[in-house]
């Protein structure tokens, strides 16, 4: 059993130098260019997983981390957001620099779209409610938007 174990460590570890490098080279190509790296949670198999890759993709260069490309069977959780926006509060407080966050798949209501900025907001801070530092991933998203503030024009008439 500690063999074994010893051996997932090692095998996660030289993954994760794989990960690094791999980003390393991506930011290292898009040179100024504001580079978000998606992280495809669902397929990473633990929440200390999602920590791990998330610091790794932070200290590659990252200046976005993205929870998955929304097509996935599993997308935006709100565990695994938790741990990816208390990964970048850790990473922020270690470095001073701050590192923007989109989760994406299923958000498909302004409901849901308000969950996601209180968690934003109550773990990060006002800060990072900006669109330089958090975005939604989310296209099902407008239409509800739309249907909630839009005004039938009877209505308008009747108002005045």
């Amino acid at each position: 059993l500690f063999l074994h174990c010893n051996l997932l460590f090692y095998v996660l570890y030289v993954m994760l130098i794989e990960l690094y490098k791999e980003i390393q080279q991506c930011r290292k190509a898009c040179e100024k260019v504001h580079m978000k790296t998606i992280l495809g949670t669902g397929e990473l198999g633990s929440l200390a997983n999602v920590y791990k890759a998330s610091l790794v993709a932070m200290m590659a260069g990252s200046d976005f981390i993205k929870t998955s490309t929304g097509k996935e069977g599993v997308n935006a959780t709100f565990p695994v957001a938790l741990v990816m926006v208390r990964a970048i509060r850790d990473y922020h407080t270690k470095t001073g620099y701050k590192v923007g966050f989109k989760p994406a798949g299923g958000i498909r209501t302004a409901k849901d779209a308000l969950s996601w900025l209180t968690l934003m907001k109550e773990e990060l801070g006002d800060s990072w409610l900006t669109p330089q530092l958090f975005r939604l991933g989310a296209s099902t998203l407008l239409t509800d938007i739309e249907r909630q503030v839009w005004i039938p024009a009877e209505l308008l008439i009747n108002i005045s």
